[in-house]
């Protein structure tokens, strides 16, 4: 069903899964610029949400607004609403380290700790006074990042040392060790070869029967292999981004709705 829009060139498809996050009027500044405007959709729960669309049009601007990483960059302001079911996260009472907590975020680049594997997993359970059994949780996440098999044997080893890859899989297993509901992806693949690239698309598969995946990326055929829904995002001359469309990615790639997201899909723009 398509949701009536203020603005009659979106073309916003309501999913029919379950929600897991509503995103409402959502307007992001730095200083005085306005990054995104007016921004409204929903993210399904154990989907793979892309977001797509030329540099700079607020992919990643839109991406760091869902788990409230714009509290820490100075001159940034949020207007608006982002729902985890009845739970407005940026309500005054919305404690955004529990926001972080249930939203995890994988960035373009991988960034491990300059400590042990071990330690980089065990890093946020420790942080948060997690009083379980901290080696059976991190083999547990090391497991369902597909990176357990790798590293058993050298869990004390550095984990600067590991490969591109490892560490990337290594960033994904610090975030699930604390069991988000949301993992937040920001072109996590960017900067690793094909063959790596298929293998941390074929793990996002497989960790999506179990957590809502949100990614950015300017790969559209990456897009296509990986997500069941997409955004189109666009800036203007005022270089604000919008949502232009969104709807299942079958449908947005093979019938755009909109000449401009035909147009960036095709690669005549962006």
């Amino acid at each position: 069903m398509t949701i009536t829009s203020p603005n009659p060139a979106r073309h916003i498809v309501q999913p029919a899964e379950p929600a897991a996050l509503r995103i409402e009027r959502l307007n992001v500044w730095y200083g005085k610029h306005q990054a995104i405007r007016d921004v409204s959709f929903t993210i399904p729960a154990r989907r793979i949400t892309a977001i797509i669309g030329p540099s700079g049009c607020g992919k990643s601007t839109l991406l760091r607004a869902i788990n409230r990483m714009h509290d820490l960059t100075r001159d940034a302001r949020v207007e608006g609403s982002i729902y985890r079911g009845e739970i407005d996260l940026y309500a005054p009472t919305t404690d955004p380290v529990w926001v972080r907590r249930h939203i995890g975020m994988i960035f373009q680049k991988p960034n491990p700790f300059p400590k042990s594997i071990f330690e980089n997993v065990a890093f946020g359970l420790r942080v948060n006074g997690y009083r379980g059994d901290i080696a059976a949780r991190v083999e547990e996440a090391l497991r369902k990042a597909a990176l357990w098999d790798e590293v058993k044997d050298k869990l004390q080893q550095n984990a600067l040392a590991l490969s591109g890859g490892q560490q990337q899989r290594l960033c994904i297993a610090r975030a699930i060790a604390l069991e988000p509901d949301i993992l937040l992806m920001d072109e996590p693949c960017s900067a690793l070869d094909p063959v790596t690239t298929m293998r941390i698309e074929d793990l996002m598969i497989e960790l999506a029967h179990t957590y809502t995946i949100v990614i950015v990326t300017h790969n559209m055929q990456q897009a296509s292999r990986v997500s069941h829904y997409t955004a189109f995002l666009l800036a203007g001359e005022d270089r604000t981004g919008e949502l232009i469309e969104y709807a299942p990615t079958r449908e947005l790639f093979l019938r755009p709705r909109d000449r401009r997201t035909e147009d960036y899909i095709t690669g005549r723009i962006g």
